[in-house]
């Protein structure tokens, strides 16, 4: 789960990491009145759920009050578009007014969930303000990583180390060692798989300071943490794919083709999608309903698909390992019958009980193309999403 920059600054501050002096605005009149009570000049951020502001105009200096109110104009309801949010962009609703600060170095901080290692990784670069990809891409001998054992936890020591390899003076050593360890101790407590500060900043007057700050959650430990669950804006995220967590259909991502999805398991899943491409087509969405043994979750899945104007077909892809085949099909069959699906539907199934889901299906007014493998399947809905689409 992600929240807004100025979400993450205030638990950064919580743990005694250095932020802007900042409020937040909704209204250009609002940005004006902070201006002023700030003081001097200010930077007019928007707040939304992606990166690479700064290049796509959702960061502007403001040197006046008017300005100020003038940049959050330009900003407020509008929809912006980065790199990273494709062309329909995300919608601004709120900017963030900030003090702009006299500046001598930024850096590049960052802990997150690595994988392969199964580990927390420390990664910093003295290259900071850039897109630490392209840095790395770039620059890789720039990049510095420590990885911290869970077994041991973190000691100062790792951020000393840290600071130095950074090129940071012998006074800045201590106060970068308290950060890091600060933003450690809320990467855990929180259950983050990243906390991001891009740049962090040392100032004119020799401060450390998050002039940038983001944190994601592990979507399987909200249930801990109430507080973060309910800071979810999700007007930044796709209707759809807020509509199907309401559902209890957790693993559902908004795609940009025309071929709806339910698989069970993830792996499984990106396969399908890969066959799906291969044979020439695009997915619409990314769904691993899991190991499930209640026909609710499949109904809900069709239900997003019924909503989706894009989807042309329906591609079903089940392997029953603790999840049986027969309820699968229970599901589909109360689907179809519910919703009255046109779609064309190509179903292929597989393991436990698989017989008797077959004879569920086969015995139900649901029509369907049956497919006997995977790039069968895929095969058989590229051409139905074709076909449906003439």
């Amino acid at each position: 789960m992600k929240i807004h920059e100025y979400q993450s600054k205030a638990l950064m501050s919580q743990y005694g990491i250095s932020v802007p002096r900042s409020n937040l605005a909704t209204k250009p009149e609002e940005a004006q009145l902070f201006a002023l009570d700030l003081g001097k000049k200010v930077v007019v951020k928007a707040q939304v759920y992606a990166g690479g502001r700064g290049k796509a105009g959702g960061i502007k200096i403001a040197d006046t009050p008017d300005d100020a109110r003038d940049c959050a104009q330009q900003l407020l309801g509008k929809r912006l578009v980065t790199h990273q949010t494709g062309p329909e962009g995300v919608p601004v609703h709120k900017v963030l007014i900030e003090e702009a600060l006299n500046i001598d170095r930024e850096l590049y901080l960052s802990i997150m969930t690595d994988t392969s290692h199964r580990k927390p990784v420390i990664i910093a670069s003295s290259f900071g303000g850039m897109d630490i990809e392209e840095v790395a891409r770039v620059n890789p001998e720039k990049i510095i990583k420590e990885y911290i054992d869970p077994a041991l936890g973190f000691w100062p020591y790792i951020g000393t180390r840290l600071a130095y390899k950074l090129g940071l003076k012998q006074y800045k050593v201590r106060p970068f060692a308290n950060l890091l360890t600060n933003l450690y101790h809320l990467y855990m407590d929180k259950d983050c798989s990243l906390a991001e500060i891009n740049p962090l900043v040392v100032t004119a007057a020799g401060n450390l300071v998050a002039l940038d700050a983001k944190l994601t959650f592990d979507d399987n430990a909200l249930f801990r943490h109430t507080d973060i669950a309910q800071m979810l804006d999700t007007q930044q995220e796709d209707v759809l794919e807020v509509e199907a967590r309401q559902l209890g259909v957790q693993n559902y991502i908004k795609l940009d083709g025309n071929i709806g999805c339910l698989v069970n398991g993830a792996g499984l899943a990106m396969a399908v999608l890969d066959l799906i491409n291969q044979a020439g087509g695009k997915p619409a969405n990314f769904l691993d309903i899991g190991t499930v043994n209640n026909t609710a979750r499949v109904v809900n899945a069709f239900k997003i698909f019924s909503k989706d104007p894009d989807v042309k077909a329906i591609l079903v892809n089940i392997f029953g390992g603790m999840a049986r085949v027969d309820v699968i099909a229970k599901g589909i069959k109360e689907a179809c019958e519910t919703m009255n699906i046109r779609l064309p539907l190509v179903i292929r199934l597989a393991g436990t009980n698989v017989e008797e889901g077959k004879k569920i299906l086969k015995d139900s007014d649901v029509h369907y193309i049956e497919a006997t493998g995977f790039l069968d399947a895929a095969q058989k809905a590229v051409q139905a999403a074709k076909g449906a689409a003439l």
